[in-house]
């Protein structure tokens, strides 16, 4: 899904620039618009954007979504800064304070307190931050501009610490989002940013087009940045019925149409032996780590529950399906937990990084994690022969089912789980599992 951020420099209540607008954002494809400074004066009456529907925001901030989709829940914590909840995504649009370096440091500050609130949610930052992340980012002819201080860039960088986020276009040699001729010299930085949770930069591209502002079809004087998520959104409700079938039926009110309903129990498999990963774990791992106790989270119908059992484990099982039979236990502070196959059966990072740190909720301290998932490689061949059709960062195994699959990365599932407070161990057994990713955690003692 492509999301557009873009100061249009309040332009947006002249006509051209609204046509030249919408035919930018057909050429491309986009389904999110998220303008700063869109129009003036701030309080005006939003002007309408052609196929798109106004998501909420005023002069300062504003979104659009195109009229073919739900509109996203979009709040302001403040004139500068607008929240906006993409289905798993978080996206804190803003623009900070382009007169006084104070009030911007000031500002990332409260960004940073505001991203950490969001407790460990993918997170996306966008907007024209007023400043250059580095010296290199702004020039005022061929010297480094001094517009922006050392106290900015530091809080900017305590905000990227604070929530993990990467800067995705801080590109060895800056591609300059913003250009003017201050007293005869040009002035030029990359001050329009998108900062993203690390573990979404592989399936995320960001472009920035300098078409926006250059050219008979300009409408602002920034790049806008194209950001192309893996995300799909729920689609809008019908509203173009005279009569709803069910008014001329009489068999009662219409339904509305049905959000999408995940089923991961549906993809558990019936094992009659354990599983090759628990194999592994109790033939390579258990005895090197002195594990004791193990608890499979995720278990299904329990098969791996059993093996570690025969294999002289205190063993216990969880699974959130209550038909599996395996309740939350009341145990905690398992020298090892388990998660076979779970994460990539979970339609978003979001809900991958809750299991995790509910897997790790059951480890004691010092204790160990193992997580096994389905490789990439695994996945697309599956996808392909299988017809599945695309999802956020992965498939429908089965729509009718509510069933999704995604391949996962051992470098993902590492990034996962530090967010989960996980750590990887440090020179754990290797564990012989061909065709599958797995990763080998640890829980912090303190």
């Amino acid at each position: 899904m492509l999301l557009a951020s873009v100061n249009l420099n309040k332009r947006l209540g002249a006509s051209g620039a609204r046509t030249n607008l919408a035919a930018w954002l057909r050429e491309h494809g986009v389904k999110i618009v998220l303008a700063q400074e869109p129009f003036k004066p701030a309080d005006r009456t939003t002007p309408a954007l052609g196929g798109f529907a106004c998501a909420g925001g005023d002069g300062h901030l504003a979104a659009w979504v195109s009229e073919d989709l739900a509109p996203p829940a979009v709040s302001s914590p403040a004139p500068w800064v607008q929240r906006v909840e993409l289905e798993w995504l978080v996206v804190l649009q803003v623009h900070l304070d382009p007169y006084t370096s104070a009030s911007r440091a000031a500002q990332l500050a409260e960004l940073a307190a505001m991203a950490t609130a969001e407790k460990g949610r993918p997170l996306l930052v966008c907007g024209d931050f007023n400043l250059a992340p580095r010296p290199a980012d702004g020039l005022f002819g061929e010297e480094t501009s001094t517009f922006t201080t050392k106290a900015e860039r530091q809080a900017l960088q305590q905000l990227t610490r604070a929530a993990s986020l990467v800067d995705t276009t801080a590109d060895e040699g800056p591609v300059f989002t913003f250009e003017r001729v201050f007293n005869g010299k040009p002035s030029r930085f990359r001050c329009d940013l998108a900062l993203l949770s690390d573990y979404l930069t592989a399936t995320t591209s960001v472009i920035a087009d300098a078409s926006t502002r250059n050219g008979p079809a300009a409408f602002t004087d920034h790049s806008a940045l194209l950001i192309d998520l893996p995300l799909t959104l729920q689609a809008a409700e019908p509203d173009d019925v005279l009569f709803a079938l069910s008014e001329l039926t009489g068999d009662g009110p219409a339904a509305a149409p049905a959000r999408r309903e995940y089923q991961p129990h549906k993809t558990a498999m019936s094992r009659q032996a354990p599983s090759p990963a628990s194999r592994a774990v109790t033939e390579h791992l258990t005895g090197p780590l002195g594990v004791r106790s193990v608890l499979d989270h995720g278990c299904g119908r329990g098969a791996d529950v059993a093996h570690y059992r025969s294999a002289g484990l205190d063993a216990e099982g969880f699974d959130p399906h209550d038909d599996f039979g395996w309740p939350r236990p009341e145990l905690t502070g398992f020298d090892l937990v388990t998660s076979m196959f779970v994460l990539n059966v979970l339609p978003d990072p979001w809900q991958r990084i809750q299991a995790l740190e509910d897997a790790a909720s059951f480890a004691r301290p010092g204790g160990h994690v193992v997580v096994v998932t389905r490789s990439p490689e695994e996945i697309t061949k599956a996808a392909a022969g299988g017809g599945w059709s695309v999802h956020h960062d992965g498939f429908w195994s089965s729509q009718a089912k509510g069933t999704f699959q995604r391949g996962i990365t051992e470098g993902e599932i590492t990034a996962l789980a530090r967010q989960a407070g996980l750590q990887p161990a440090e020179g754990p057994p290797v564990l012989p599992l061909p065709g599958v990713c797995y990763a080998v955690l640890t829980k912090p003692t303190a």
